[in-house]
């Protein structure tokens, strides 16, 4: 559903910002991801000193999750993008707690960061909406 000059969540009538400020945010998003892959791939330094996940099948997921969260990167133009990233943080959650107990502190790190990235995607969408964006005015 897109509203004035064709950028999704401008209501008609309000002056649409000249460029749309939610690919900044998809570029946001994609580079976040690539920087947590990296982050999780330095897990891997680490998992020979834990106990429990220096493993076959705590290596798998480490390196599982990182390429997921590199193919993911390259996806959030599409829609469900970002349902996609968030979904892995919800799965790197739960490697942390089944597989490799040292990316418990990673997963949470990141958790945070992308609640941060989730809620100011959500003001700008409001702030756009609202027509109150700084690019929007006259």
């Amino acid at each position: 559903m897109s509203g004035a000059g064709g950028i999704e969540g401008v209501p008609e009538g309000v002056r649409p910002p000249p460029k749309d400020p939610m690919k900044g945010a998809r570029g946001v998003f994609a580079a976040t991801l690539i920087l947590e892959a990296i982050v999780v791939l330095l897990a891997l330094l680490v998992l020979p000193g834990s106990g429990s996940g220096s493993t076959g099948a705590g290596l798998g997921v480490i390196i599982g999750l990182a390429a997921a969260m590199i193919l993911a990167s390259g996806l959030q133009r599409r829609p469900w993008g970002l349902t996609a990233a968030l979904g892995l943080q919800v799965l790197l959650i739960v490697a942390s707690l089944l597989f490799v107990p040292a990316l418990t502190i990673v997963a949470v790190a990141f958790v945070i960061v992308w609640a941060v990235l989730v809620w100011m995607r959500r003001e700008v969408a409001r702030r756009m909406a609202a027509g109150t964006l700084p690019s929007q005015q006259e």
